[in-house]
C-alpha cells in the first residue's frame, strides 16, 4: 500500500497573506507494510490533519492511497515537503500531528 501525504498552508499570517509555495504540489509518499496497514486505514478515515503554530500559521495534511503509477507521477511533480516530514512521521506513529517537544 502506498500513501500520499499532501501539505497545504491554509492559514498564513504573512504580511501579504500568501505563502511562497502556494499552488505547487507538496507530496510525501510512504510505502506501508503489512503490520502498519490497520493504522494506515485509520489515517485514511480520519482526515484532514490540521496543525497550528502560535504565530498564526496553519498547516493541513491530507492522506490518500495511490497506485504505483500515481506515485511515480507525484514523485516527479512534488516540490518536497518543505521540511515538515516530521508531521508525517507523527501521523504514522501517533495518529495525530504533534511535535517531539509536546510528547
Amino acid at each position: 500500500m502506498m500513501l500520499a501525504f499532501t501539505l497545504t498552508m491554509p492559514g498564513r499570517s504573512s504580511w501579504n497573506g500568501a505563502w511562497s509555495g502556494d499552488g505547487a504540489p507538496y507530496v510525501l509518499l510512504r510505502a506501508i507494510r503489512w503490520p502498519e496497514r490497520e493504522r494506515a486505514a485509520a489515517l485514511l478515515s480520519q482526515q484532514p490533519y490540521p496543525y497550528s503554530w502560535p504565530d498564526g500559521w496553519r498547516a493541513t495534511v491530507t492522506v490518500r492511497e495511490v497506485s504505483a503509477n500515481d506515485a511515480r507521477r507525484l514523485r516527479r511533480t512534488s516540490r518536497g515537503f518543505c521540511g515538515y516530514d516530521w508531521m508525517v512521521d507523527s501521523l504514522l506513529k501517533n495518529g495525530s500531528i504533534s511535535p517531539a517537544k509536546e510528547k
